[in-house]
This record gives structure tokens, sequence and C-alpha cells, in this order.
């Protein structure tokens, strides 16, 4: 058994599963760290490496993230402030078209689901009420959601400018459960697991390798309201 598992099942009791959408449903930052690289190859600092350039970059974006939220928009004046910084000068129209180009995936890519994920969720929608909770710029998840083709395996999907403690709360008020009788299934300890948890909620942990940086918090091993799987379908010997 994973972590966090005892001698009885560990969704014993369990009414709802939250679920998180991006890199837990499918496939996200990896496209955006496909840009960034893209980004550092076109920027390409005379002094100045990758990893002290990317430093950089993930300084501007935990700032934007707080002033202006999520999504591809931030995440496209993120890298312009970041060669703003860098060249010590306003970005030149060329360079942001340039930068809008190297971005086109993000807007054009299609959804790529996580492995097993659309059976998964078949098996456990008949036995749990099912939601989705997501957190960006509205128009742009709502899309992702649009064409995931999984939306009928949930009682309701919602999309939040930030997922902390007073969301989960919130979710468990609108739709009438108790806490102790939720789990949240996400890759981001900071997003899904630690506030789910300060919630009274429990969470499993399913970690993606591409998860954003900023995304990523120390999460207590001794936690046994925590389960930790190495792949999405794995929670079918647990619920």
């Amino acid at each position: 058994m994973s972590a966090g598992a005892t001698g009885t099942a560990p969704g014993a009791g369990a009414t709802t599963l939250i679920f998180d959408a991006d890199d837990t449903l499918w496939e996200n930052n990896v496209l955006f760290e496909r840009v960034i690289d893209d980004f550092l190859d076109w920027l390409d600092h005379p002094t100045l490496d990758r990893a002290q350039i990317r430093t950089v970059l993930d300084d501007i974006e935990r700032a934007n993230a707080v002033a202006h939220g999520y999504g591809s928009k931030v995440f496209l004046r993120s890298l312009g402030e970041c060669l703003e910084r860098l060249r010590e000068r306003p970005a030149t129209d060329r360079e942001r078209a340039d930068i809008d180009g190297l971005a086109t995936a993000l807007v054009n890519h299609e959804v790529e689901l996580m492995p097993g994920v659309a059976d998964t969720l078949d098996a456990l929608a008949t036995r749990y009420d099912l939601l989705l909770l997501t957190k960006g710029d509205r128009a742009e998840q709502q899309r992702k959601l649009d064409a995931c083709g999984l939306l009928h395996h949930f009682a309701a999907a919602h999309i939040v400018p930030e997922k902390d403690t007073g969301t989960y709360r919130w979710l468990a008020r609108e739709h009438g459960f108790a806490p102790a009788d939720a789990w949240m299934i996400g890759n981001s300890p900071k997003s899904d697991i630690l506030p789910a948890r300060a919630a009274g909620m429990r969470a499993v942990f399913i970690p993606n390798e591409n998860t954003w940086v900023l995304e990523d918090d120390d999460l207590d091993p001794a936690d046994t309201g925590v389960i930790r799987l190495a792949a999405f379908p794995d929670l079918l010997a647990h619920f």
C-alpha cells in the first residue's frame, strides 16, 4: 500500500472526490517548459547561463502570479518582462511579436489526457460524486474543459483564480459535503494538497515530473491523510 494507507481502504467513508485538471487529468506545464526552452535559445544572453536566466524568470512569474493570476497571457507578460530586465530596456514591437510566436503552441495545442484518465474516471463516477477544480484564466481553462471530453463525469467543474484553504472550504459549503468525507486529487503540493488538508480534507498526491516549480512545496511524509500514487489509474486500488 502507498504512504497514507492503513489497514482499511483509504477511501472508506469517502463521498466526494475532487480533481485538479492541469497536469493531473491532462498535460499542461510541459508546454510552457518547451516555450521557455525556445525563449532561452532565442534570447541567447551573452553572459548569463540558462539556469541564471531561469531564476530571473521564476522571480518574475512568482510576482505576476500574485498580481495578475495564471495562464498564457500572464506567462507572455513574464517573458516580456524578463527580456526587458535582462536587456535593461523596453522590448521592441518585433521582440514582442517574436515572443508571441514562441507561445503559439500554448493556444493551439489540443488537450492531451494523461494515460488511463478516461477509464479511471468511468469507474470512479459509479461510486463517488466527482468534482473538478481548476485555477487560471477563465476563458483559457474553459477552452480546455470544453475540449477534454471528460465533463460528463463531474457533477460540477469550477474555475477559480486561486486554490487556497478558503477555496476548499467554499467548495464543501457549495456542494454540501463534510470536508472529512472528501479527497482532493492532484499533482501540486502548493495548490492541491496542502490547502485541502488545511481545510480538513484528505488528499491524493500524483506527482508530475513537469509540474511548475512555483507549485512545489514540502509535504509531511508522516501525514497519514495523504496518499502518494505513481499514476492516475492507481486510484482504483484505493477508491
